[in-house]
């Protein structure tokens, strides 16, 4: 086992309180990063978990999970941890998992998981979509497609996007959120394999040549998986499509790191704008 056959792994520092008297991680802990791993599973399918096993209507419940001991991991060691869907049956899912520091295996394990009902925890078959994203991401699949249009045909979507991320968890005012820019913008909505809309944004021609870039929302439980960066993207193609030499955005000060990333560049001082502190950032097309 290597970590080049994991597509995806999770990478964490060992904390002071996982270690045991032998001055080694205590055994428990492996089983709880593979959990903790399993979660940016789930993120790397582009699944938000809690709302898509509502849509699919079961829970996947753990059967059995093993772990093999190679070596020790020790305080302060960082270890990436890689989980492969190996195999789905007709209501159980089974996943190889190995825990690694650099090239150096120290544990690996098998997780049993059983798409049931949470209410009854009798099994159901796994659902054919689930089934097909599993298939799709161990083979190098995307899992996620955006779609570009006007407000009238994608505005339902985006705007449960921009209400769950700025006016219910930023507690921005509802009538700054939508404006008048809404109807003559060119919107983008990221879709997983279930249809699902998970991160949205938009861009305007504010001036010749210089687009504007903003109304940027990503799921909570997704951010920090390259969904937003796939999303951004497409609009600053669409920019440049349109033959514009320069974008701009208002970018929160907390996502300045993310903008910087992909080509932005700080233009400005601080200022405030709907009770949030932001910062203008700029990227030129030519």
């Amino acid at each position: 086992m290597q970590r080049s056959d994991f597509r995806c792994l999770h990478r964490l520092r060992v904390r002071w309180a996982e270690v045991d008297m032998q001055k080694v991680v205590f055994n428990a802990h492996y089983l709880a990063y593979l959990d903790i791993a399993l979660m940016d599973y789930w993120r790397a399918l582009a699944l938000p978990y809690e709302d898509s096993m509502a849509v699919l209507g079961g829970e996947m419940l753990v059967k059995k999970a093993t772990i093999q001991y190679h070596a020790s991991a020790r305080l302060d060691d960082v270890l990436d941890v890689g989980l492969r869907c190996e195999r789905v049956g007709n209501t159980s899912v089974r996943f190889a998992a190995g825990i690694f520091r650099g090239a150096t295996l120290l544990a690996s394990g098998e997780l049993i998981y059983v798409f049931a009902d949470v209410a009854s925890q009798s099994a159901r078959p796994v659902p054919p979509t689930l089934r097909a994203m599993f298939e799709q991401f161990e083979a190098g699949g995307a899992l996620a497609e955006v779609s570009t249009g006007s407000w009238s045909a994608l505005r339902q979507d985006a705007t449960g996007l921009r209400t769950a991320v700025f006016v219910q968890e930023q507690g921005i005012d509802p009538a700054l959120e939508l404006d008048a820019l809404d109807a003559t913008a060119l919107h983008a909505v990221l879709y997983n394999r279930m249809g699902m809309p998970i991160a949205t944004g938009r861009v305007v021609q504010s001036a010749p040549g210089i687009s504007r870039i903003g109304r940027m929302a990503v799921h909570s439980a997704l951010r920090g998986t390259g969904w937003g960066r796939q999303l951004l993207d497409t609009l600053v193609q669409a920019a440049r499509a349109r033959g514009d030499s320069q974008v701009q955005l208002h970018a929160q000060c907390s996502a300045q790191g993310f903008y910087a990333a992909a080509g932005f560049a700080v233009c400005g001082a601080v200022y405030e704008e709907a009770g949030i502190a932001h910062i203008t950032m700029v990227r030129g097309l030519l």
